[in-house]
């Protein structure tokens, strides 16, 4: 057999085995790397959707039980106030009240942060009929006779402008009511230098006697108490701070039924009163620019629809009584939050919008980061994987043009062996016979 016939005769085998064996084996190759590709992004992309979905149902999950915590925490405050009326009215049995009733806070003292007890309440006070002080307990001491007054003139108020007589004295027995957060305002220079929002929750209830009305009794919570709720809470780890950092966008803050801020990291949100008793100013589109170069940022949540109007949806749900997350964007920091309702009422908070709510919020971009982390390992993983099969896929391609090589070869000499020497021609010219016909 010339040499020439010998090579076609080799390669029509080889071609055979080729189409048998390697295409269908490159094309399966193929196929496999792809997929692997497409899993590992498949992957990523539900295990992104999976943290998303998980993460918001916690931090929601996470601000009910902080609302639910600061509502139980009130309702204990509004059961001292129920046993106020019942102790001896004297100044002794209510500086032990005070002294009795305390909770720790955590302070910074001397540069360092440490855990005290702390009284509940700030003042304690015996009001008569006409709104004259009686006995008043102040931060545990009490006050002298010289120093009392009558607080159903507003002006002679603690803060200048408070109206709790009025309020309270319309009540019936067993009512209670309870003020808004007090306390002068705190701007940004004053928050920079180290000043932070101190102010009181007033809890009144009237008393009677067989003439009918005969005054009231007044408890002020320390304002820190409640604020420390929201303060040192950070949304996505278990561990309290001393004080969280705005400026990480990952932060709880609380607002009343009217949408003021009554806690917040950066205290100059927190809506205050100027030292006449009158409302600092709140910011709306209007004066925003002016009174952010003052530094003087009381926020509502129902003024700033300006910035965002889902801003403006998470009060309107949580004074509805509802908990939800939404999505806002806050001085070009895209966030999530998570709201729920403060479950705690009185005669002049209503359900359902009752004392307020609590927001839990995140940075978008921030979180996206912890994200971005898993997807990158996923990834990683996944290429790993589609390298390791690229590889093992490549040896069996060599090892199997290698067999095919043998093979031929083999059958390539067996056909030789089959033909006897001077028959290639007439077996060839036959086939070429038959193709002419």
């Amino acid at each position: 057999m010339s040499k020439s016939k010998k090579d076609r005769q080799f390669f029509n085998i080889g071609g055979v085995f080729f189409l048998l064996i390697v295409i269908p084996l490159s094309l399966m190759a193929f196929l496999i790397a792809n997929g692997m590709f497409k899993l590992g992004d498949t992957i990523k992309e539900r295990a992104v959707n999976v943290l998303d979905t998980k993460a918001q149902e916690d931090i929601k999950a996470r601000a009910v039980n902080t609302a639910n915590e600061i509502a139980s925490f009130l309702m204990e405050c509004k059961k001292d106030l129920q046993i106020a009326t019942i102790i001896p009215s004297t100044e002794t049995v209510y500086k032990q009240f005070v002294s009795e009733n305390k909770k720790p806070l955590w302070v910074k003292r001397d540069g360092k942060v440490q855990q005290v007890l702390v009284p509940l309440y700030k003042e304690f006070a015996l009001i008569d009929q006409n709104g004259n002080e009686k006995i008043k307990v102040v931060d545990g001491k009490a006050l002298p006779a010289a120093k009392l007054t009558n607080v159903s003139i507003p002006a002679n108020t603690t803060y200048k402008s408070e109206v709790y007589f009025a309020r309270t004295k319309t009540l019936n027995k067993g009512e209670a009511y309870v003020s808004p957060v007090t306390g002068w305002y705190i701007n940004k220079d004053d928050f920079s230098k180290g000043k932070r929002f101190s102010g009181v929750v007033r809890f009144a209830t009237p008393v009677f006697d067989q003439n009918g009305f005969a005054g009231m009794i007044v408890l002020s919570l320390d304002y820190r108490h409640l604020a420390q709720f929201t303060d040192q809470l950070i949304p996505t780890q278990a561990e309290r701070v001393f004080e969280s950092d705005a400026s990480t966008g990952n932060y709880a803050y609380m607002f009343d039924s009217r949408g003021f801020l009554i806690s917040h990291p950066n205290d100059y949100h927190i809506v205050g009163l100027n030292y006449n008793g009158s409302v600092v100013p709140i910011v709306n589109e209007q004066n925003y620019k002016r009174l952010l170069e003052r530094g003087e940022e009381a926020l509502n949540m129902f003024n700033l629809g300006f910035m965002d109007p889902h801003i403006f949806d998470v009060a309107k749900d949580a004074v509805a009584g509802k908990s939800g997350v939404k999505a806002y964007n806050f001085r070009a920091i895209n966030k999530f939050v998570a709201y729920a309702p403060i479950p705690f009422y009185a005669s002049n908070l209503p359900a359902p919008a009752g004392f307020g709510a609590v927001a839990l919020g995140v940075e978008i971009e921030k979180y996206n980061e912890a994200i971005k982390k898993v997807s990158a390992s996923i990834e990683k993983e996944s290429r790993a994987w589609t390298v390791t099969i690229i590889i093992i896929l490549g040896l069996a391609m060599i090892i199997l043009f290698f067999i095919m090589f043998l093979l031929v070869r083999g059958v390539g000499r067996s056909l030789q062996a089959e033909i006897p020497e001077g028959s290639e021609g007439d077996v060839l010219s036959s086939f070429d016979d038959d193709d002419d016909e």
